[in-house]
């Protein structure tokens, strides 16, 4: 290509790059290398820790939140909540086919686990699940959310999230902050996945937190399978079922007596295993069964798809299948 640029246009001045290397400048000189420097990948993420660090503090779950968390709806939360389903069902035109509602509880004070985690949407999956009152919270992601201070602000005085920052001081904070909000009538939601990478119609791991708060708790547990939102565009499907409700006790059957291991013991992060396999043995068929409802034809306009899926996500790279690297910001 630079043979056939400079074929065009002949002249007998020296080029630049020419007059570059005849000067002694030592940088690239290559239309390609010029190009690749426009090119350039975006910045490497930064850790969660060093986002931390930056900020001179790391405070999580209630001594973030510095009240109790409320069950009630606030008139700021239920108008923000209006406007979020305008822009979402109207504007977007999402459409959310979701089941097995009737299994929620009718008061709150248990614990909603859901996957698969794939996007920002996730949560309003999960919000359009259940009724306004009792309100949920969410244990989330501070670095994907505090991307702004304003955003901290705002979520700070709206509720609904219980920030952590990953690596962090461990799991009793999370535990506390769990047991505040049922103790309070709320609804605690966790997506034991931890990231939102991973194939679409499948679970990815999920970590043993959600496990340990559900086992020092004794909260009742109800599931939620989730599908769709790996990739977002105007008018696109979703889908999301609410299992019966259950507990670690029921989980584990016979398995288990009933009595609690001492905290942190290498007895209790067993049992917290156990009840990860039956979380993932009970959500991944009935995520992978919604799946399908979910997928358009290939020819179906993907309008604002870029957009759209990466709307509130950090950059970063996000595996959706394998072998598939996605060149767009992720999570």
């Amino acid at each position: 290509m630079t043979g056939t640029m400079g074929a065009e246009t002949p002249t007998d001045e020296p080029s630049l790059p020419a007059a570059r290397v005849a000067a002694g400048d030592p940088r690239p000189t290559t239309t390609a290398t010029a190009g690749a420097r426009r090119r350039r990948p975006p910045p490497a993420r930064v850790s969660p820790e060093a986002l931390a660090a930056a900020r001179g503090e790391a405070r999580e779950g209630l001594a973030w939140l510095g009240r109790e968390p409320e069950a009630r709806a606030s008139l700021l939360y239920r108008s923000i909540r209006l406007a979020a389903r305008f822009l979402l069902f109207v504007v977007f035109r999402f459409r959310i086919d979701t089941s097995g509602q009737e299994h929620l509880p009718r008061t709150g004070g248990y614990f909603l686990i859901a996957a698969a985690h794939r996007g920002w949407m996730d949560p309003f999956v999960a919000i359009h699940a259940l009724p306004l009152e009792p309100r949920a919270w969410f244990l989330g992601s501070a670095p994907s959310t505090f991307t702004a201070r304003w955003r901290e602000v705002l979520v700070h005085r709206l509720g609904g999230l219980l920030p952590v920052w990953r690596g962090g001081v461990g799991v009793d904070q999370h535990v506390a902050s769990a047991a505040a909000v049922m103790r309070n009538g709320g609804v605690f939601v966790q997506m034991p996945e931890g990231t939102v990478s991973g194939p679409p119609g499948r679970i990815g791991p999920f970590r043993h937190g959600a496990a340990l708060i559900a086992l020092r708790t004794g909260a009742p547990i109800v599931l939620l399978a989730m599908a769709g939102t790996e990739e977002l565009y105007v008018g696109r499907r979703m889908a999301s079922r609410v299992l019966p409700p259950t507990s670690a006790r029921e989980l584990l059957g016979d398995a288990w007596n009933g009595v609690l291991p001492p905290a942190g013991s290498r007895e209790e992060l067993d049992l917290a295993r156990r009840v990860t396999t039956r979380f993932e043995e009970l959500l991944g068929p009935v995520v992978h069964e919604l799946h399908p409802g979910t997928v358009d034809p290939p020819d179906r306009p993907r309008r604002l798809r870029r957009r759209l899926t990466w709307l509130f996500l950090r950059p970063g790279r996000l595996d959706r299948e394998p072998g598939d690297e996605a060149d767009a910001p992720g999570a």
